[in-house]
């Protein structure tokens, strides 16, 4: 009776699912937040007959064969790339990334992190780091005496001073990119690592090679879809049900097998 090992992992990947929703319904507010979807594939076969198999009685070939599924198995959590909307905050050194790349910060390990959370803030030291502290590189130092700072689109950032009239040049933000980004490991804290599937990252400044430009006074919001998600979570619910269903049903079978006298 393989239809309870079957269905058993038809329950283990709809439960997969689910998680994977609930963690995407849960990141509804997180800045920056994409999306992620559970990928499936079908586990290995039994070959009883297998096609093109040629019978012993008069050698005719077998067109299709007898070949029986074992399940299922998860192939993926994907990430999905696609854009939030870009909420107005004001914030001096709130920057939405408005296209392509990923603000690329110090660890505490020394290794470096990307995220496209842009709701930046200042050190004790005037340093610009991210909300747990992490300098974002290259790392730019506010002057105390600052009255306020811009930031343009190129990401150059300038601060303005009551004894001034122009305003001081303190650096200019630059832009990671990757030529696989779904291969990026996400860490947590709106992180994510260089992996050997998502490719070295290409550095440049806002605007050029095919990167996004910095928008100041703007956050990314999260691009979960609330109404797509609970579709998903009602047809994970209705999949999961229905194994259910077929452990019933096999187990039924076998004790009506025991019960034969």
């Amino acid at each position: 009776m393989r239809a309870l090992q079957i269905a058993a992992t038809g329950m283990s990947a709809q439960q997969t699912r689910v998680e994977v929703i609930s963690n995407n319904l849960a990141n509804m507010s997180t800045t920056g937040f994409n999306a992620r979807r559970a990928e499936f594939a079908d586990l290995h076969y039994q070959q009883a007959t297998r096609p093109g198999t040629v019978t012993a009685a008069d050698g005719t070939v077998i067109p299709a064969g007898v070949q029986l599924g074992l399940g299922v198995r998860p192939s993926a959590v994907s990430i999905n790339l696609q854009q939030g909307s870009l909420s107005q905050t004001g914030g001096d050194l709130d920057m939405a990334i408005d296209g392509d790349g990923y603000l690329e910060v110090t660890l505490p390990s020394g290794l470096s992190g990307y995220t496209r959370d842009g709701g930046l803030k200042r050190s004790a030291e005037g340093q610009i780091v991210t909300s747990d502290g992490y300098p974002v590189v290259p790392g730019i130092t506010i002057p105390d005496d600052a009255r306020s700072i811009s930031i343009n689109a190129g990401g150059e950032v300038y601060a303005y001073f009551n004894d001034r009239v122009e305003p001081e040049l303190l650096g200019q933000f630059t832009l990671a990119s990757f030529s696989n980004e779904k291969g990026l490991e996400a860490i947590g804290s709106n992180l994510f690592l260089e992996t050997a599937a998502s490719g070295a990252a290409q550095v440049a400044n806002p605007g050029q090679e095919g990167l996004g430009t910095l928008r100041q006074g703007y956050l990314e919001e999260s691009s979960v879809d609330a109404v797509r998600e609970i579709t998903e979570l009602i047809k994970a619910q209705r999949g999961y049900e229905l194994n259910a269903k077929v452990i019933t049903a096999a187990d039924q079978m076998l004790g009506a097998t025991t019960q034969v006298r």
